[in-house]
């Protein structure tokens, strides 16, 4: 496919000193997924925090010994991260940590503000120096600012929604509290669960609540805040209903492991009913399906329960490749390093081949070229998304039009030029079969964008502005 992932939230907070930092980092494997740039945790023990990020995956930041350095503590943060805005460096590594007369503040963020430059610079006009080029910074020098009037702080969390404009899903902590809160459109998902003992997890996917032993109760509203304190969770909703709700399709299609669920609904499900439409919008004599792991596998189970045709292990994943430890321009090694063909099964069959999405096409012509050698006759594409032809402001590192193979080809130009013997993509109307009853953020497969447009929509822009004035 091609498409970056988004980042991931956790946090977790007991009335009693726990483990913090170790639920924490189970809480981080799980949403692994979502980012693997950097991560980080901060604990907090009787008021003090206790921070630890850096670069790399989870297991690669937070061994064993590393753990063990922190002390238990009451409350914990944690993040891990792929950058939509700002560079990949240590300073860009989250949780952001603020030391203020007011009180510390530890926060983590996944999504994209579509007012960044324009509150940034704003800021920095009136005195603030910012360490980093994340957007991140900018909404805790918000949250900050507007402490310095408000009694709380989730009050002034809920003051500076009214400045924010785009996608967050934010986990905040203080020395007493931690605070969770989703943009009033709910971009990207957030859900909050307990576990047998009364902690309370929040945390962008299920997937993570699960695995710190908590039970999911629900998920945040969009616009809703929830602080987790001495009177437990306290729900406040001044947000709320403000704007149509637009979880992101994406999630549904790529983002969210299947064992997630999401606004309600199973990403599983979702992806069944994706690859069940595929099947009978584009249908095909063929032999077998096959999916490509590891998003494009519930899509091909729902094609073959639809069509009839027989579901195959036609690929395998190397599952010990990290971090990506090729140039992105070499993307054949990339595949031939992740996945393999499976000759046995593949050779001499009529395939339908299904993933998740086309970016650039690229990965697909390289996928489609490893089942031709592998001795597949025939092999019919279908995508479980809609072709990308749009930017997306909301944190999907898709940021221009100049590198999407759709914007300049129609599906039977890019079948010819990925060697597929025919393709289809999930039309967009059928979007709907992913959320349910729901409605999703469709903008960069349609235009439609439920906010205004960034001025500057570059993942750099912040550093582009360093460059031009430090000139």
């Amino acid at each position: 496919m091609g498409i970056h992932e988004e980042c991931g939230v956790f946090g977790i907070m007991a009335g009693r000193r726990i483990d913090a930092a170790g639920l924490c980092s189970y809480g981080l494997y799980a949403l692994q997924h979502r980012g693997q740039e950097s991560c980080g945790i901060v604990v907090c023990d009787d008021g003090l925090f206790y921070p630890h990020k850096d670069l790399g995956l989870v297991s690669e930041v937070f061994t064993g010994e590393r753990l063990s350095s922190f002390p238990k503590g009451t409350m914990a943060v944690g993040h891990t991260r792929y950058g939509t805005t700002g560079g990949t460096n240590r300073a860009n590594c989250q949780p952001i940590l603020v030391n203020h007369h007011k009180g510390k503040m530890a926060l983590a963020h996944n999504g994209n503000l579509t007012n960044a430059s324009e509150l940034r610079r704003s800021l920095e006009l009136s005195g603030a120096i910012f360490h980093t080029t994340s957007d991140t910074e900018t909404i805790a020098y918000i949250v900050t600012r507007e402490r310095l009037k408000a009694p709380s702080i989730e009050e002034a969390l809920s003051r500076a929604m009214e400045t924010l404009e785009g996608a967050y899903s934010l986990v905040l902590m203080s020395p007493q509290k931690l605070i969770c809160a989703r943009d009033p459109h709910g971009f990207r998902p957030l859900c909050f669960g307990r576990t047998r003992d009364g902690a309370y997890a929040v945390a962008s996917e299920s997937c993570a609540l699960k695995a710190v032993g908590a039970e999911r109760i629900r998920d945040v509203e969009p616009g809703e805040i929830l602080i987790f304190g001495p009177e437990g969770a306290v729900s406040r909703r001044e947000h709320c209903g403000k704007q149509e709700k637009r979880l992101c399709a994406f999630e549904y299609i790529y983002f969210a492991r299947p064992d997630s669920i999401l606004d309600g609904r199973p990403v599983h499900r979702a992806r069944i009913e994706a690859g069940k439409e595929l099947a009978r919008v584009y249908p095909v004599r063929a032999d077998l399906v096959v999916g490509v792991p590891d998003s494009g596998l519930d899509a091909a189970l729902g094609y073959s329960r639809y069509s009839g045709i027989p579901y195959e292990t036609g690929l395998i994943r190397n599952k010990y490749i990290g971090r990506t430890f090729i140039e992105p321009k070499d993307r054949a090694g990339q595949v031939n390093i992740k996945l393999s063909a499976v000759e046995e099964a593949v050779r001499d069959k009529r395939l339908v081949l299904i993933d998740d999405s086309i970016v650039r096409g690229t990965t697909s012509r390289h996928l489609v070229s490893l089942l031709r050698k592998a001795g597949a006759r025939e092999i019919h594409m279908r995508v479980s998304a809609p072709p990308f032809l749009h930017p997306c402001y909301y944190g999907t590192d898709i940021d221009s039009r100049d590198d999407l193979i759709a914007c300049r080809h129609s599906p039977e130009e890019i079948a010819a030029m990925i060697g597929a013997d025919s393709l289809g993509f999930l039309p967009v109307e059928s979007l709907g079969l992913l959320a349910g009853e729901g409605r999703c953020c469709s903008a960069c497969f349609d235009g439609s964008y439920p906010t205004g447009l960034p001025s500057d929509p570059g993942k750099d822009r912040f550093e582009r502005r360093l460059s031009e004035t430090g000139r």
